[in-house]
């Protein structure tokens, strides 16, 4: 760790001050003048702004009768109002739950219910909707329209609540396989060791300006970027919505030399128009999962960024795997962080540790205590299925080469990744299984055009219990009611029967080797 940098949180090295609430307050303390935050073409904070403000949102949130121990869920597009709530969240020792801004229907409901808030709250642009589904679903919670509530004042320094690293700060949701969303438990030092994770890869200072383009309520935005910037002093530049026409222009205009991004952040911002001045800039460092060698060869060469370095990690397990500085990824998925994490390949069938260069499930498990999830909210069951035989089953297949490299191969688990997001087949199926007369429903991945080995589009095959014909617009808009936009099937099957096990399961893979048949009908507005 560099030490000469003067903004470095001091008990960085001391994991017993893993404690957000105890950083960030520190940093404030330490350093009120420094800028700390500037929001595309907004304004700029520096640390006694950040301190100031959330101090106001936990004045709003003790009016709301908000105490230790209780639960707040937010959800809401704008960072100048989600940090902040965060920040206040984790001053009074509150649970801060973070929902997609793009839910709805039975798939919001089942995230709300199962958080069991006392509140959420919510940006104006969805408020009705939450509203009309708290009331019609008959959920005990109240709902707030973000925009107005109004600061009475502050809360005191005094008031904070300094905690334990194993104090369950922050729940985010995770994409279901065969199941439900699962919200994820996330301790104090599981969240900060993301922060940690990125300080010590990146070798991230005070000098470095970092571009947060990934959503806040997903843990590589908040706690991977934004907390590593807060405890290394280094400037946030942050967007609330990504832009991949507008993605160098930022860059350069606010002097960027760090970002991370994702598959589709990638493919999104490698297709726009090469400029002849696509090399004037000071980005050195992008962070991404593991990379295809052409799109990473597209931001060395093109965009001259020296270090593409490919990460691998669930909200779930942390980044137990990073690339290293002035190394090419070419696929990988990095090297072992070993100071934090053990990492093996095992035999998913009977879950032995296999030989290097064979094909396995990847299996993680921390040594930070609380470096991991502490469970899934209200999924007792789903916990024990992942976490068994002491190591955490991340449902991944992957190999380790003899040099301690590890590749990421393919899902084993049934989730499909789109848009930088993972969507739940079982989440899909079901939308689709609520309109009268479909009887059946299998979702899964299709390789997307030029994205291979990045991202997939979302196939649905149906089958239904009448001759009549399909309005295929009017079948896909009733399943919109229950589907995030990322989670909109580009095709759609019809199908009079599905091959099946023995035991009746959807054989999905035949269905996969399938593709796109003559029969497919394909949504022409994704």
């Amino acid at each position: 760790m560099n030490k000469v940098n003067p903004f470095l949180y001091q008990n960085i090295d001391n994991s017993n001050h893993w404690i957000i609430s105890e950083i960030i307050l520190n940093q404030c303390k330490q350093y009120p003048n420094k800028k700390i935050i500037q929001f595309v073409d907004g304004p700029e904070w520096s640390f006694d702004d950040l301190k100031n403000i959330a101090f106001e949102k936990a004045k709003i949130l003790r009016d709301l009768s908000i105490k230790q121990g209780d639960t707040v869920t937010v959800m809401v597009d704008d960072p100048i109002d989600f940090i902040p709530y965060w920040v206040a969240s984790s001053f009074l020792g509150v649970m801060f739950v973070a929902l997609n801004t793009a839910l709805k229907g039975s798939v919001l409901y089942h995230q709300i219910r199962l958080a069991n808030s006392n509140v959420i709250i919510v940006s104006d642009v969805y408020y009705e909707d939450v509203v009309q589904l708290v009331q019609e679903k008959k959920i005990k919670i109240k709902a707030f329209n973000c925009s107005e509530l109004k600061p009475t004042g502050m809360i005191l320094e005094k008031d904070v609540y300094h905690g334990k690293i194993s104090d369950e700060v922050c729940t985010m949701f995770t994409s279901g396989t065969s199941g439900p969303s699962k919200g994820v438990l996330m301790p104090n030092a599981h969240c900060v060791l993301f922060a940690v994770g990125t300080i010590e890869n990146y070798k991230l200072n005070h000098n470095h300006i970092f571009y947060i383009s990934l959503p806040l309520f997903h843990a590589n935005g908040l706690f991977m970027q934004l907390l590593a910037c807060i405890m290394v002093g280094s400037k946030a530049i942050i967007k609330s919505r990504f832009s991949a026409s507008n993605w160098l222009n930022d860059i350069k205009k606010y002097n960027v030399t760090h970002t991370n991004m994702l598959g589709a952040i990638a493919a999104f911002i490698t297709a726009q128009p090469p400029s002849e001045n696509d090399k004037d800039h000071d980005l050195i460092l992008i962070g991404s999962a593991p990379l295809p060698s052409e799109p990473e060869r597209v931001f060395r060469d093109r965009f001259g960024v020296k270090d593409v370095l490919p990460l691998y990690g669930m909200t779930e397990v942390n980044i137990p795997l990073y690339g290293l500085i002035n190394e090419k990824g070419d696929g990988k998925c990095g090297k072992l962080y070993h100071k934090y994490f053990e990492v093996e390949i095992r035999d998913p069938e009977n879950d032995e540790p296999i030989k290097d260069g064979e094909v396995g499930e990847i299996v993680v498990r921390p040594k930070q205590p609380f470096g991991f999830m502490s469970g899934y909210m209200g999924m007792p069951e789903k916990t024990i299925e992942t976490w068994r035989n002491f190591w955490f089953h991340t449902g991944d297949a992957g190999f380790k080469d003899s040099s301690g490299s590890f590749t990421f191969v393919d899902r084993i688990k049934d989730c499909i990744r789109r848009r930088g997001e993972n969507i739940s087949s079982y989440e899909v199926e079901q939308a689709f299984l609520e309109i009268p007369n479909i009887t059946e429903a299998a979702a899964y991945a299709i390789p997307a055009k030029g994205g291979e080995g990045m991202e997939d589009e979302v196939m649905v095959a149906l089958m239904k219990n009448d001759n009549k014909s399909i309005d295929y617009n009017d079948l896909l808009n009733q399943a919109k009611k229950n589907l995030a936009r990322f989670a909109i099937p580009k095709y759609i099957r019809i199908m009079e029967d599905f091959p099946k096990t023995q035991t009746g399961k959807i054989q999905k893979n035949k269905l996969r080797e399938d593709g796109v048949t003559v029969d497919t009908w394909q949504n022409k507005n994704i």
